[in-house]
């Protein structure tokens, strides 16, 4: 059984929805799975004057348990998860992934399966290069990167080869479509599925 982590950052529960998706996936492929949401870093002060921020944040730290660098050692497979800033994965998960300089330099990491998925606000706002963000420090660990490619019929119609993703900003703010969910959870099962093969020596 292939134990996969699926550690995120969301600000208002986009992300989350989506590493909910790719969990259900690994799961339904026989993982063992374990779901991690890297903290916050703005203070308090500015989470509480934005309510759906504060409501967010409160909502997820009762549902996941923080993110930690001995989660990373535990797994034989990551997925990374991470809204984009500007074409690039969050502060707050680059933050996550500075810490983990000793893994590196043990070696931790080598070998263990590698993916990320994203969301942006805007149409064309970063999707692809969020996700390659995330899997250039996998490309340092050592790690062996499982994107999803075409592999299934649902990457005609959302996410990117990349790895999920999903739009939801623009006219009017909504969460994943059930096409972006779909993406994620094939992702999920696809690193599930890999991975077992990987262990088994197939």
């Amino acid at each position: 059984m292939p134990k996969v982590l699926i550690v995120f950052y969301s600000r208002t529960g986009n992300v989350a929805r989506l590493a909910d998706a790719v969990a259900e996936g690994a799961a339904s492929a026989g993982a063992e799975v374990r779901v991690a949401r890297v903290d916050d870093l703005a203070p308090a002060s500015v989470i509480d004057a934005n309510p759906v921020w504060k409501a967010s944040r409160e909502a997820q730290r009762a549902k996941y348990g923080e993110a930690k660098t001995s989660d990373l050692e535990w797994a034989d497979a990551i997925v990374m998860g991470s809204p984009t800033r500007y074409g690039i994965m969050a502060a707050e998960m680059k933050n996550y992934l500075d810490a983990t300089g000793g893994l590196w330099g043990r070696g931790a990491l080598v070998n263990k399966v590698g993916s990320a998925f994203t969301s942006t606000a805007t149409l064309h706002g970063g999707n692809e290069v969020t996700n390659l963000s995330m899997l250039v420090p996998m490309m340092h660990f050592g790690m062996i990167l499982v994107p999803p490619g075409y592999t299934d019929p649902v990457y005609f119609q959302a996410g990117t080869p990349y790895g999920a993703s999903a739009v939801v900003g623009g006219a009017a703010d909504q969460p994943p479509t059930d096409a972006d969910l779909a993406a994620a959870r094939h992702q999920g099962a696809r690193v599930a599925q890999v991975t077992a093969r990987l262990l088994a020596g197939a």
